[in-house]
């Protein structure tokens, strides 16, 4: 896939504005998320979703990722090997189909994740901001969709940016939280 075109209209293109500021998203709203991916979905992207609410130890995180994106019998199943594996990805060795327009990951009830490893929940979302970014340099696109049942959620920068709220949820209001005035 190549990189967006300057000359087209993006304006109405979600995965330019999926990506224009960050490759991983957050999302609180179900219905947000399935939107964003359908839309995805139907523009050749692979979309490829792990529940991580289930996820207790790093153990969990590593065995469905592993299964989710075939990774290869050797994998380490730690944070160092996942980031070897990614780099692999976005060379499409496994996991990524080469006729897809881009690769989204998707984390649903990523938040119960990262209340049980934080630090953990934090190395994953940057590992996929950096291999985000090296895939951007062959043409290629990933991104990481964030679902979190608290709207309150917040990650340090990752690869260097921020992980913000999508479009439709960016204002706390939108996520039902108080603005408070002083």
């Amino acid at each position: 896939m190549a990189v967006f075109d300057p000359g087209a209209d993006l304006s109405e293109d979600l995965a330019f504005r999926l990506l224009s500021s960050t490759s991983v998203t957050l999302f609180w709203r179900p219905q947000v998320l399935d939107e964003t991916t359908a839309w995805l979905s139907a523009h050749g992207y692979q979309v490829t979703r792990l529940d991580a609410a289930p996820w207790a130890t790093e153990a969990d995180l590593h065995r469905d990722i592993a299964a989710a994106l075939a990774f290869p019998d050797y994998y380490g199943r730690n944070l160092d090997a996942l980031n070897d594996c990614m780099r692999d990805v976005v060379g499409q060795a496994y996991g990524w189909a080469p006729d897809a327009t881009g690769l989204v990951l998707v984390f649903t009830g990523y938040d119960a994740f990262a209340v049980r490893r934080p630090r953990a929940a934090q190395v994953v979302l940057d590992i996929v901001a950096e291999r985000s970014r090296g895939a951007a340099l062959f043409g290629r696109r990933l991104m990481c969709l964030v679902q979190s049942n608290d709207p309150r959620i917040r990650f340090e920068p990752v690869g260097a940016t921020p992980v913000a709220w999508n479009d439709a949820e960016g204002l706390d209001s939108a996520r039902g939280i108080a603005v408070r005035r002083q």
